[in-house]
Formats: structure tokens, sequence, C-alpha cells
């Protein structure tokens, strides 16, 4: 019996990329991950868009102008932190929300295709990130921070058991297969 007769009569289960009680749940985070991504594009034409001074004139007007009589300490600073920041700047931001789309997107891409490289790229883009991201909810706290270091572990560590599980299955199925 030739390798490929003899993996083609293991059980479906036994050769699937991931189990199937993970698949729903590496769906959910494919799915957060290329929301991450549609929003980093937006965030990237917006700064593109901020680069000419014109437009940035324009935002920093229409703030000053802006009638919110429950926020108006919040306008007031972003109108403050806009002209701190400066509209060539914008071009950086632009760039660096482009690269972070771009894995955002390879992360999101690959776990929707099941491919098991994508659990282990996901792992390691996601965990390099969690220092950074304890660091700023530590030295100015806010609960949106807190929520997206928790929910950043707890992506890493559900990745980590489901790539295991995976490598673990393809192990038995090349063990049952000789």
């Amino acid at each position: 019996m030739s390798d490929i007769e003899s993996i083609a009569a293991l059980p479906a289960a036994a050769h699937a990329k991931a189990p199937p009680s993970h698949r729903a749940g590496l769906r959910v985070i494919a799915i957060y991950e290329v929301i991450k991504t549609l929003c980093l594009v937006l965030v990237a034409v917006a700064a593109f868009h901020l680069d000419r001074e014109q437009n940035f004139r324009q935002l920093v007007h229409w703030l000053e102008h802006l009638s919110l009589s429950d926020s108006n300490g919040l306008r007031w600073r972003m109108v403050s932190m806009l002209q701190e920041f400066g509209p060539s700047r914008f071009v950086a931001v632009g760039v660096v929300a482009l690269g972070y789309a771009v894995l955002f997107g390879i992360e999101g891409v690959g776990l929707l295709m099941g491919k098991y490289w994508a659990e282990w790229f996901t792992v390691i883009a996601t965990a390099s990130l969690i220092p950074i991201e304890l660091y700023e909810t530590l030295h100015r706290f806010g609960w949106l921070k807190l929520a997206a270091l928790l929910g950043n572990v707890a992506i890493v560590v559900y990745l980590v058991r489901v790539a295991l599980q995976t490598r673990e299955a393809r192990r038995l199925a090349r063990g049952a297969g000789h």
C-alpha cells in the first residue's frame, strides 16, 4: 500500500488540519484578525489623507468647532495633540498601520484557510506584542487596554494548545500510516 493510499485510509479526523472542536475558535480568531486588518487599512488611508496640510487644518478646524457638551475636555486634548503631532508625521502613522494590517491580514487569512503555520505565526506575532501592551496597561491604565491585553494572552494560550494538539494529531496520523 502506498503512502497516499494509507493516508487516505485513515479516518478523516486523524489527518484534519485542526480538531473539529477547535475550528470554531480558530474561525473567531481569524475573523478578529481580518477586522483588525480592515480597521488598520482605514487608519492608514486617513493618515495618508491627513498628510496634506490643507486636510490636516480642516480636521483641526472641524474639531475646534464641533459642539460636544459632554466631552469638551477630550475634544481640546485631541486638538492640542493633533497640533503637536503635525501633518508630516501622519505618513509614518500610515506606514506603520499598513505594516500591521499586512501582519494581521496574513494571520487572519492563514487561519481562515486552516493553515498550521498560521497558528504559530499568530502565536509569535501576538505574543511579541504582549510586553508592550503590558507596559502600556501598567503605565497608563485603561479598561480597553486591559481587555486587549487579556484577550491577546487568551488568544496566545488557546492557539498554543490548538497548535500542539494539531501537531500531536499529525504525528499520530503519520505513525498510523506506516
